[in-house]
C-alpha cells in the first residue's frame, strides 16, 4: 500500500503529465528552435523566476525530504504553466547523479546578517596567496550505488506516469563551472579586485587551476559517456536547428551536441581589457566545445559584447536590467539572439504599474526591434504575496510584442 507521500507526489506527477502532452509544448519547441536559429519572427517570452518561496502554491506537504523535492518541482512547474509564457514543459524527470567529488578541497562560510531572509557574506578560505597551496583537483566521479538507490525509488512511485532519468552530467557546469562564481566565493570579488593589479601572476595561477580543473573534469564526463541530451544550458528553451533538442534517454553525446552556458557577475565592475585577461581567456577555451553558447546573467555586458564576438560558436548574450539596450542591440544586430532581461522591481516586484510596464518594453523592444530578442523575467525576489502578477506581466508583455511587432 502506498503512504500518503506517494499518493500525493502520483497525483501531482500526473496533472504535470497531462501539461507536457499538450500539443502547444511542440509548438513552442518548433518557435524556440526558430528562434534560436536566428530565423524567429517575433519575441518569446520566457518566466525564469516569479517569487516562488512566497506564494502559497509552493506549500509543501510531504514529509519525507526526499519525496518533497519532487513534490516541490511538480508545483513549481504546475504553477509556471499557469502563467502561459512560452516556456517547455519536458514529459520526464530528471535525477541528479550523486557526485564523489564536488568542490576544489577547501570552502567558505556563510556569515548571515541579523535581519530573517537577509544578505550574508562569505568567509573566503582563500585568504592568502600561500592557500592555493590547499586547493585539490577536482574529479568526475559518480557514486552509482547512491544515484541508482535514488532513481529506483522514484520510479517505483511515479514511473508508470512519468518516465525518470538521470543527469549524469558533470558536476562543474554553470556557476560551478563559470570560474567567475568560485572565484568569488573563495577568494573574494574585493579581493581578486585588487589581485589584477597587486598580484596578477598570481591571480593567473589561480584561474588557469579552475579552469584546467573544469576542462579535466568535462573531458572526464565525455570519456565516460556521462553528458546527455537533459545537459543542455543556456538560460531560456535549449532548442535549435543546430542541435539535437533535449531528450532523457540520449547519453554518451558529444559536448559539441549541447548547449553550454557562462557568465560573469562577479566581473561586473571591471574593465573589458581585465576580465578578458583574468577570465574570458581562460573560460573560451571551455566554450568552445560545445556546440552552442549563451553568455551572461545579471553584468552589463555593453562594454564587452566586441570581445565575446570571438567566441565562434556564441549564440545568445544577456542584456541585463544594468545594461544599456540600445547600445546592445546595435552591437549584436542580427548576429546573436538579444536575451533581454528587463528589471524585476520595474516589472513585478514593487507595486505593479502595468502603464510602466508598457513604456518599459515599448522603448526597449523598439531598439531590438530589427535583431532576434526574447524577454526573461528573472531574479524576482518579491511579488509581494500577489501570485497573478506573473501572469499579468505575460499577458501585458504579449500585448506589446502585438503592438510593437503587428
Amino acid at each position: 500500500m502506498r503512504s500518503r507521500d506517494e499518493l500525493l507526489l502520483r497525483d501531482l506527477a500526473q496533472k504535470y503529465a497531462e501539461v507536457c502532452a499538450r500539443p502547444v509544448q511542440e509548438e513552442r519547441r518548433r518557435l524556440w528552435k526558430q528562434h534560436n536559429s536566428l530565423r524567429g519572427e517575433r519575441p518569446l517570452i520566457y518566466v525564469r523566476a516569479f517569487a516562488w518561496h512566497e506564494l502559497l502554491d509552493s506549500r509543501c506537504l510531504c514529509e519525507d525530504p526526499f519525496l518533497r523535492h519532487y513534490e516541490d518541482f511538480f508545483r513549481n512547474h504546475l504553477y509556471w504553466d499557469s502563467l502561459r509564457d512560452d516556456s517547455i514543459f519536458e514529459p520526464w524527470v530528471a535525477v541528479q547523479a550523486r557526485y564523489r567529488c564536488a568542490g576544489w578541497g577547501v570552502s567558505g562560510r556563510r556569515v548571515f546578517s541579523d535581519t530573517p531572509g537577509g544578505a550574508y557574506k562569505m568567509d573566503y578560505p582563500i585568504k592568502s596567496l600561500e592557500d592555493i597551496e590547499k586547493l585539490q583537483v577536482p574529479r568526475h566521479e559518480i557514486d552509482e550505488e547512491e544515484t541508482a538507490k535514488a532513481v529506483r525509488r522514484l520510479q517505483d512511485i511515479i514511473g508508470d506516469i512519468l518516465l525518470v532519468c538521470v543527469d549524469r552530467s558533470p558536476a562543474y557546469q554553470v556557476w560551478r563551472g563559470d570560474i567567475s562564481t568560485d572565484l568569488g566565493y573563495l577568494r573574494g570579488i574585493e579581493n581578486f579586485m585588487l589581485d589584477m593589479s597587486d598580484h596578477p601572476e598570481w591571480l593567473h595561477r589561480l584561474v588557469g587551476f579552475f579552469a584546467e580543473g573544469i576542462r579535466q573534469a568535462h573531458k572526464q564526463a565525455e570519456a565516460a559517456g556521462d553528458w546527455s541530451l537533459t545537459a543542455h544550458q543556456n538560460q531560456a528553451m535549449p532548442y535549435a536547428l543546430e542541435l539535437p533538442a533535449p531528450a532523457p534517454e540520449a547519453k554518451g553525446v558529444k559536448q559539441s551536441c549541447l548547449w553550454g552556458f557562462m557568465a560573469a557577475q562577479e566581473f561586473a565592475l571591471v574593465s573589458p581589457a581585465m576580465w578578458d585577461e583574468f577570465l574570458f581567456r581562460y573560460q573560451q577555451p571551455i566554450l568552445e566545445r560545445f556546440g552552442l553558447v549563451a553568455y551572461g546573467c545579471c553584468e552589463d555586458l555593453t562594454h564587452k559584447i566586441p570581445v565575446l564576438r570571438r567566441l565562434p560558436n556564441l549564440r545568445r548574450i544577456a542584456v541585463s536590467p544594468f545594461a544599456d539596450v540600445a547600445r546592445c542591440a546595435e552591437q549584436i544586430g542580427k548576429d546573436y539572439v538579444i536575451s533581454y532581461r528587463p528589471s524585476p522591481a520595474d516589472m513585478v516586484s514593487y507595486g505593479f504599474d502595468p502603464d510602466r510596464i508598457r513604456r518599459i518594453l515599448r522603448r526597449d523592444l523598439a531598439v531590438c526591434r530589427e535583431g532576434y530578442v526574447d524577454i526573461t523575467l528573472k531574479d524576482v525576489e518579491t511579488v509581494q504575496g500577489d501570485r497573478d502578477r506573473p501572469r499579468k506581466w505575460v499577458e501585458i508583455t504579449r500585448s506589446i510584442i502585438e503592438e510593437v511587432y503587428g
